[in-house]
């Protein structure tokens, strides 16, 4: 009898969910490209299945991922670039990647095609839980290490933690937070479908600790419509919570991102000068050569000069012998000791590093090196309150304008806008790469890259999202052309829209989804797209078996 139900239970937990999907998501999900690599060999033996059904009148999988291989294949054949070894690389990495990609959503259909759709919900619901408790643990091992409760207010180690205590919230995928805020705001409007209060609170919370104000700036745009226009009264009851949620951390746990997202609103929506580029001369008026200067301004020039030299004859003078008094401030005991209070972490001296961290000092000593063909980061020029995402569209647009002949299949894959054309650079972006591979093309060089380095080379309050040249639409346009980028449109998210009137959660899910990917090369990240399209297929399946339409293609 024992043994019976022993077996009775495995057999239950084996139909529970679909664990061979919840160990192709863990993986996959990874950051290291060897894991994601790993997890597709794992699946494959388990799933050996190689037919995806591509079809030009009703595909099995979107006709997106075959065409944007075929327009990189035809921007090569016109670019002639056939001798350069390096580039050869490069170019079979981003095809290797798109690849993936589509070996990925292959197992995901196979997932959805195979099981009921209450087993695909359940593992969805174990991969959070899994994913919650990970994020869970990273915010512990904070807590432990600056011995505070709250570490989102603690000022201490070069504000190592504070404002940027989201970004070390990572979960179950270990890429950077914002991956895991995105698939958060994912199971919030799912879970809040499917009723389960406890998971979208779950989700939610796990949403805040990671402090991506955009993702939460999008998701909440996104629940009030559902509020509005598409939610029952328990529902309704739920979405408050999770705003409530959210004033609290905003609030009480992290209020330094209240002026954070002000200020990005501002630089976002009021830019104060969208000329580009605004170029301003930054050389001391000393070091200016007076041919340069209008009659006032050599006057100060002379004025200038003429007080330099009398504080560096002054600072020459013999100083006085000091007299030995106790200084004003300074604490002393009974006994005469001076006192030494213990240091104030909160003071500025304990807020910023006073040397360069090694990355940021990296791509410095680039600019410093490639000085004379960086028109932004290398000449000093100043860009006041226009975010670096704005100026990277006006660099795509003029890149064309002086291109026209590239505008149909792009500059190529890793020439323009990639997270392959940045890892390429040998500088560490997501990892190593040879040095003898090393790939930068000049146009690339000239535009996006410049716009990074002019903005990550220095203080960390320029490090965001909204300086950040990332983008999937402008890796599109820039790599692959209008061809390309109608491509995504047409056949990508007109696979999913095609069955818009099954889309229940889905729908919401699409609308989050087509903003995040103003953020980051999703596509290259292999996490957040694979898990999109886990969940709209997800959903169509629901809705097309409620009114029983035969599923697949």
């Amino acid at each position: 009898m024992v043994i019976e139900a022993s077996v009775l239970k495995l057999k239950t937990l084996k139909g529970y969910a679909d664990w061979h999907l919840l160990l192709f998501l863990l993986l996959f999900l990874d950051v290291k490209i060897a894991v994601k690599i790993l997890a597709i060999i794992l699946i494959y033996l388990l799933r050996f299945n190689f037919r995806f059904g591509f079809d030009g009148k009703n595909s099995r999988l979107p006709l997106f991922y075959p065409l944007i291989i075929i327009t990189a294949l035809i921007g090569f054949a016109f670019s002639k670039n056939y001798t350069n070894t390096n580039y050869l690389i490069v170019l079979t990495t981003g095809i290797g990647f798109w690849i993936l990609c589509i070996l990925a959503m292959h197992q995901i259909k196979l997932s959805v095609e195979r099981n009921e759709a209450a087993v695909i919900h359940r593992t969805i619901f174990v991969f959070f839980v899994i994913n919650a408790l990970i994020s869970i643990l990273n915010l512990v091992l904070i807590i432990w290490k600056t011995g505070v409760f709250n570490p989102y207010l603690y000022q201490g180690q070069y504000q190592k933690y504070f404002i940027s205590t989201g970004d070390y919230i990572k979960g179950v995928t270990f890429d950077t937070s914002t991956t895991n805020a995105i698939l958060n705001a994912f199971g919030v409007i799912y879970f809040l479908t499917k009723k389960n209060a406890l998971m979208v609170l779950l989700c939610m919370a796990i949403l805040l600790l990671t402090g991506s104000n955009f993702t939460n700036v999008i998701l909440l745009s996104i629940l009030g419509a559902i509020f509005i226009f598409n939610s029952s009264r328990n529902q309704k009851s739920i979405l408050i919570i999770c705003l409530l949620f959210l004033v609290v951390f905003m609030g009480r746990v992290s209020p330094q991102n209240n002026k954070y997202v002000v200020n990005t609103v501002k630089t976002i929506f009021y830019p104060t000068n969208l000329t580009y580029p605004v170029i301003k001369n930054n050389l001391p008026i000393t070091l200016r050569p007076d041919s340069t200067l209008t009659f006032e301004e050599r006057r100060q020039k002379f004025a200038i000069l003429y007080l330099d030299s009398i504080r560096r004859r002054k600072a020459k003078r013999k100083p006085r012998r000091p007299i030995l008094t106790v200084p004003k401030g300074v604490l002393v005991s009974n006994v005469g000791k001076i006192v030494i209070p213990e240091a104030d972490i909160n003071s500025a001296e304990y807020q910023h590093l006073a040397t360069t961290p090694p990355e940021q000092k990296q791509l410095a000593g680039f600019v410093n090196t490639h000085k004379a063909i960086l028109p932004i980061s290398g000449q000093g020029v100043h860009i006041p309150n226009v975010p670096g995402k704005l100026i990277s569209i006006f660099q795509t647009l003029i890149f064309f304008k002086n291109n026209p002949a590239k505008i149909i299949t792009g500059n190529g894959i890793g020439n323009f806008s990639s997270k392959l054309a940045f890892k390429t650079t040998g500088l560490g972006f997501t990892g190593g790469y040879p040095a003898k591979y090393v790939h930068i093309n000049h146009d690339f060089l000239i535009n996006h890259f410049d716009l990074y380095l002019n903005f990550f080379s220095k203080n960390a309050g320029l490090q965001s999202l909204t300086n950040s040249p990332f983008s999937v639409y402008d890796q599109l346009l820039g790599e692959y052309g209008i061809i390309g980028f109608l491509a995504f449109f047409i056949f990508y998210l007109g696979f999913f829209l095609k069955d818009r009137k099954a889309l229940t959660y889905g729908l919401p899910i699409l609308i989050l989804t087509t903003a995040v990917l103003f953020i980051d090369y999703w596509f290259e990240q292999l996490s957040v797209i694979v898990f999109f399209e886990l969940i709209i297929l997800l959903n169509i399946k629901e809705s097309s078996t409620k009114n029983n339409i035969r599923y697949g293609h």
